[in-house]
């Protein structure tokens, strides 16, 4: 999972730096005087930041979301774990009562052997 994340994020970087170079080559080859080539530049910069800044809002909320199912699995995994240790105890004290009361009379029954011998 993180892998694919890291693929979207390189993906998306990738993007944008080549969206700013397709937009500055475009407009430095595209024949215009030179003031509305600085205007165009700057609104083009403009709207490449601003498009930079929504991907990375998205990028964080997505981040957030992710993190925040991440804690609620993990929350869900722990009671699980919590649940099945707590009926392997119980389990385990079972047993270990069986073995108790059996142990005496198994005791008893070896003793008695022991002394018909």
């Amino acid at each position: 999972m993180a892998d694919n994340d890291n693929n979207k994020s390189s993906f998306l970087i990738g993007f944008l730096a080549g969206s700013v170079v397709g937009a500055v080559i475009a407009l430095l080859y595209a024949p215009k005087p030179g003031k509305e080539l600085r205007a165009d530049i700057k609104t083009k910069t403009g709207e490449i930041v601003d498009n930079a800044d929504e991907y990375i809002s998205a990028a964080k909320h997505k981040a957030v979301d992710i993190i925040n199912e991440g804690k609620k699995k993990s929350e869900g995994l722990i009671a699980e774990a919590k649940k099945r240790a707590e009926s392997l105890l119980g389990d385990a004290e079972k047993i270990l009562t069986d073995v108790r009361t059996k142990s005496p009379s198994s005791s008893e029954s070896s003793k008695n052997e022991k002394t018909r011998s």
